[in-house]
């Protein structure tokens, strides 16, 4: 299967229907011991799914637009659709969204889950790490995203084991030109527009790793033929995530 590296989708937030990793590949089992499997249930009833990722102990970081109904977090996976001896479902205690966050144009889609109890380190679940205050990604600089999301646009289900592919950092010029709204100082715009590959339902809220860190927060997309997705720059949010995560 071709290593597709786009993440996103119709321009909607990835994380509405629960998306996936198009045109990536299976990792090795445990291999991202920090990723999280956040299921909820909508008004209606509607299961959903989301990806993220801890960043704490008892916090995980995702999308502000995964927040819904009976939240819980699935720790140590690899096959979501396995009961694996890994694996901690953890309820979370409290979502917190961004207090700016807006559904209409996705600015601020970023938001930390309060866990009702601590994680316990092993070698399947451990924290990753944030990056500095003035850290940055650059234009051509590789990274990874990964998650449980459908792996092709007539896919349905999702993956059951987990995908990921690697995406390249793209200039905001570029990234102005597949949408029509960007923030530059919040988003980052990763892809390959020589390809079609992405994230798709499923992903939102998964990280975007780029030098072993989280740099960025899967959050929408814009098409099935534009190989290019935002993500939220965790950079600019550190001192939100940081306040947050100290006062509770």
């Amino acid at each position: 299967m071709l290593l597709v590296l786009i993440l996103l989708t119709l321009l909607l937030p990835i994380g509405a229907g629960a998306e996936e990793i198009i045109g990536g590949h299976e990792v090795k089992p445990h291999s991202h011991p920090y990723m999280a499997f956040v299921k909820s249930v909508d008004i209606e009833g509607n299961r959903r799914y989301c990806g993220g990722f801890l960043v704490q102990d008892d916090f995980v970081l995702t999308a502000a637009h995964c927040r819904n109904r009976s939240m819980t977090v699935t720790l140590g996976a690899h096959n979501i659709k396995a009961k694996e001896e890994t694996q901690q479902i953890i309820p979370v205690a409290k979502a917190i969204p961004h207090p700016d966050y807006n559904d209409t144009d996705l600015s601020n889609d970023i938001m930390l889950l309060k866990l009702e109890s601590k994680a316990k380190r092993t070698k399947a679940v451990r924290p990753l790490k944030l990056p500095r205050p003035n850290a940055q990604v650059r234009p051509g600089d590789v990274c990874r995203v990964a998650g449980w999301g459908i792996r092709s646009f007539d896919d349905t289900k999702g993956s059951a084991r987990l995908q990921e592919a690697e995406l390249i950092i793209q200039k905001d010029e570029e990234c102005k030109k597949y949408f029509h709204i960007y923030f530059k100082k919040m988003e980052i715009c990763a892809g390959d527009p020589k390809k079609i590959q992405a994230t798709s339902k499923g992903d939102s809220g998964g990280p975007l790793v780029c030098k072993n860190k989280a740099y960025g927060v899967v959050s929408s997309g814009s098409n099935k033929t534009i190989s290019s997705g935002v993500f939220i720059k965790v950079v600019y949010f550190l001192p939100w995530i940081r306040r947050n995560m100290k006062r509770l």
